[in-house]
């Protein structure tokens, strides 16, 4: 099952220079270092890694999740996001991103299971009890920072780093640790009403006009790894894995397939029923997280249609005229 939304989306035309730049999964355009806009494409990259097929609905899917998720946390911190005119597009407030990403986990798995299980007893700085299993949650929730690459890997980073480096001073990391920690109980507490748990997420943040925002997708697969809340309890005392929501079931096929983002490895071949398997498990999350039913979108003629919404955007923010 392939996806019709391409690979790289074509150029939007403006009557003003946009600087236009690619990521690993999504289009961006800046405008004067002022205003923002994201397309979220059908790729996925796991480990840094762009992989060769696309997954159907996930662009649509990320960004719905994450302007679910923007708008019901607005109350805790301000965020870059105005609008949303498309259902892959989303356009904001250009912010200068703090140079350090801030990861919360509330329990034991991925990256920190990894860690953890090859001896490690300290992330970025913080002890890790003894005695945890993988999925185990901490007594508290923990925060674990890392440094922000456009190529290659992430590097983890401990509080006494980030000021040795000079990256933020004491008072700004202690307010971003402060919304974290805030953005994650709210997140935790919505995954609950749904039967779900949120384990784990990152946040990036940016400052506009001195003010500091939350910034790009929030609370998504992507971002974050859920599990099932019903028996969760119980797996864990069997010692079976846990039932999850999030692109960490991609990462775990790749290292069964012998691919982990090192260099020489081969991507293994994604199948297309992998890349339905994929899609599907993007769209139960969004349905399991809004009880909303997905629709997907018609992307028959996905360039008309984004240069449309972006037209309109720009002329509701009185950029372009009506």
């Amino acid at each position: 099952m392939e996806s019709n939304i391409p690979s790289l989306v074509t150029h939007l035309q403006f009557p003003f220079p946009f600087t236009r730049q690619t990521g690993k999964v999504r289009e961006i355009y800046i405008l004067k270092d002022t205003l923002i806009i994201l397309i979220s494409t059908d790729r996925i990259s796991a480990f840094d890694v762009i992989l060769p097929r696309m997954i159907p609905h996930k662009g649509q899917v990320l960004t719905q999740l994450a302007t679910y998720f923007l708008e019901a946390t607005r109350d805790i911190v301000p965020n870059y996001l105005l609008l949303t005119p498309d259902p892959q597009m989303s356009v904001g407030l250009y912010c200068q991103a703090v140079p350090v990403e801030v990861v919360v986990r509330g329990h034991l798995c991925g990256h920190a299971w990894r860690v953890y299980q090859a001896g490690g007893r300290t992330l970025c700085g913080v002890p890790l009890p003894e005695g945890m299993k993988e999925n185990d949650p901490f007594p508290e929730p923990i925060l674990t920072p890392s440094t922000k690459s456009t190529i290659g890997h992430d590097e983890d980073i401990s509080e006494a780093e980030i000021y040795k480096s000079g990256l933020l001073d004491p008072e700004s990391w202690e307010q971003i640790k402060y919304y974290a920690f805030q953005l994650f109980a709210r997140g935790q507490e919505m995954a609950k009403q749904r039967g779900l748990i949120l384990a784990d997420t990152k946040y990036e943040f940016g400052y506009f006009e001195g003010d500091l925002h939350l910034i790009d997708e929030i609370h998504t697969p992507d971002s974050s790894r859920y599990f099932y809340a019903k028996d969760f309890d119980l797996r864990q005392a069997q010692g079976q894995p846990q039932l999850q929501l999030s692109k960490e079931f991609v990462r775990e096929w790749l290292i069964s397939e012998g691919f982990s983002g090192q260099a020489g490895q081969l991507i293994p071949e994604m199948t297309d029923a992998k890349v339905q398997e994929i899609s599907q498990r993007y769209i139960t999350l969004y349905e399991q997280v809004t009880g909303k039913t997905f629709v997907p979108v018609d992307s028959s003629d996905f360039d008309s249609r984004l240069q449309l919404a972006a037209n309109t955007a720009l002329s509701q923010l009185g950029i372009l005229p009506i």
